[in-house]
């Protein structure tokens, strides 16, 4: 897991590859209190992305350092949706939390969450029932590779396009800021230039 708070990021920001989600959380300013994830930017996948979201925001997005909006991304590496009681998500998991400062949405905190998500389809919908993470340290290659299987080539290249992958989180944050309606047209990591968004765009897996 990485963590950053005040940090540079943008040779750390978004992987690329497979579906990429993205909400909000914790709004504390008028504009943004009711945003709603942009749901319609991405294929119907049966909910158990929202709730993937959900869990990145609700469990793990809590414990770094707050700001205004929270912009968490999913960017999935495989999925088995074999048995409804455990669907499985392979991906590389951030959170991303900004103030807004006029025009700008300022980095405060965030971090990188790669690993495999359980999940089951309840009553209300699907859960997180379970987080196989990565580990930190000299144990975060052996872990990815138990974890990833077969996978863990696609998770390597993803995670070794670092261009892409920027360009990726520029991507989902002006989807954010059209959906959400906010008057936001840069985002700056801490220590580094303001960047201009891009025309948002639609986001598929």
């Amino acid at each position: 897991m990485k963590r950053f708070n005040h940090f540079w990021m943008l040779a750390a920001a978004m992987l690329v590859g497979g579906a990429l989600l993205f909400t909000s959380c914790k709004e504390k300013t008028e504009t943004t209190e009711n945003a709603q994830p942009s749901t319609e930017n991405v294929e119907d996948d049966g909910g158990y992305l929202a709730a993937v979201e959900s869990y990145m925001t609700d469990t793990i997005g809590r414990d770094y350092a707050k700001g205004e909006v929270c912009v968490p991304c999913v960017i999935v590496v495989d999925t088995d949706e074999s048995n409804p009681d455990d669907v499985q998500v392979w991906g590389d998991f951030w959170v991303f939390n900004y103030n807004i400062e006029g025009d700008t949405l300022k980095t405060v905190s965030g971090g990188n969450h790669p690993g495999l998500m359980h999940l089951r389809k309840g009553e209300s919908g699907y859960e997180v029932t379970g987080f196989d993470a990565v580990a930190d340290g000299s144990d975060n290659t052996p872990s990815a590779k138990k974890i990833f299987g077969d996978k863990y080539e696609a998770f390597q290249k993803i995670q070794s396009d670092s261009d892409s992958r920027e360009q990726t989180r520029a991507n989902i944050l002006a989807d954010y800021v059209k959906k959400n309606g906010l008057s936001v047209k840069f985002y700056q990591d801490y220590g580094w230039p303001a960047v201009a968004l891009p025309d948002s765009v639609i986001v598929k897996k």
